[in-house]
């Protein structure tokens, strides 16, 4: 069974920065995409950054210039660097991984738990 465990959330003030990070663990042979997602309280789900397994990346245009995605795939894990925060930026901040091949699945998508940005002003 694939799980994503995620780090590096946190308290913040604005203009600060943090770095989350988030492994696959499992028997895993690809994933295509890893990716962060955030939530706030009452409002959707939404996509921060993605970035392929051959480094392609794609950002939401809130966070554009200000937040950085990278990834080791050797080492199953995406991070997200997070500089010049705003109080906006708080959220709940998910990892994704998209279309991972694994010894239990072909394709599957997982997430993880989850964690909590807040960023005060």
């Amino acid at each position: 069974q694939v799980q994503l465990v995620e780090s590096g959330g946190g308290l913040v003030q604005a203009g600060g920065s943090l770095r989350l990070s988030c492994t696959a663990s499992g028997t895993i042979f690809s994933i295509n995409a890893m990716g962060w997602y955030r939530q706030a309280p009452g409002k959707q789900r939404e996509l921060v950054a993605v970035i392929t397994s051959g480094g392609r990346t794609n950002y939401a245009d809130s966070v554009k210039g200000r937040f950085i995605i990278s990834r080791d795939n050797a080492k199953n894990t995406v991070y997200l660097q997070m500089n010049s925060l705003k109080p906006e930026d708080t959220s709940y901040y998910y990892c994704n991984a998209d279309r991972v091949h694994s010894s239990g699945c072909y394709y599957c998508d997982y997430w993880g738990q989850g964690t909590q940005v807040t960023v005060s002003s």
